[in-house]
């Protein structure tokens, strides 16, 4: 893999933490990249936005660029695809709330005393492990997506997916024993 001088002397900057890493980086790479990142969000905003959270996760994980793994341009090309898509993804997430939430009922939910049955049940859901209890609480009574659930706690979809199955299963235990 040939590494031409400029490259070379980005990644000697970059590994030594070198703040001129970035201005080589952004002069060199920047159009190049912006142009990916606008093909991927057809938004200039968000692309910019992406384009700037790029070099930022670029700067924050310089020490784990392995040359002998990727060209520059490579690993740069990765970082900013999936910025952008990350960045697409969550203004997209955001519009669909904005939109759901003027148009559906759902979040208006009727203010009444809580039987027995739900008192039970919040009682034993909060007997269980908290990462279980979390994702219980957020879902069934904060009334929220999987995908809300997980955007809201931070927490990968397939994990809430798998917490949640855990989670009634723990609970089938007490009402099925």
């Amino acid at each position: 893999m040939s590494i031409t001088p400029t490259e070379k002397k980005i990644i000697d900057l970059l590994q030594k933490g070198d703040k001129r890493a970035l201005n080589l980086l952004y002069e060199n790479y920047s159009n190049s990249l912006y142009g990916v990142i606008l093909k991927i969000t057809i938004n200039e905003e968000i692309a910019e936005d992406a384009l700037q959270e790029t070099f930022v996760k670029v700067w924050k994980n310089a020490s784990k660029y392995d040359p002998d793994k990727a060209k520059l341009f490579t690993w740069l090309f990765r970082i900013a695809r999936n910025t952008a898509i990350d960045k697409l993804r969550s203004f997209n997430n955001r519009y669909r709330k904005e939109v759901q939430i003027e148009t559906s009922n759902v979040y208006i939910l009727p203010t009444i005393n809580l039987n027995q049955d739900v008192m039970d049940i919040r009682e034993h859901v909060g007997r269980l492990e908290e990462k279980y209890k979390i994702v219980l609480e957020t879902l069934f009574f904060e009334g929220m997506t999987q995908q809300e659930a997980s955007d809201e706690l931070g927490i990968p979809l397939g994990t809430i997916k798998s917490r949640l199955k855990i989670g009634l299963r723990e609970l089938k235990k007490v009402y099925d024993p």
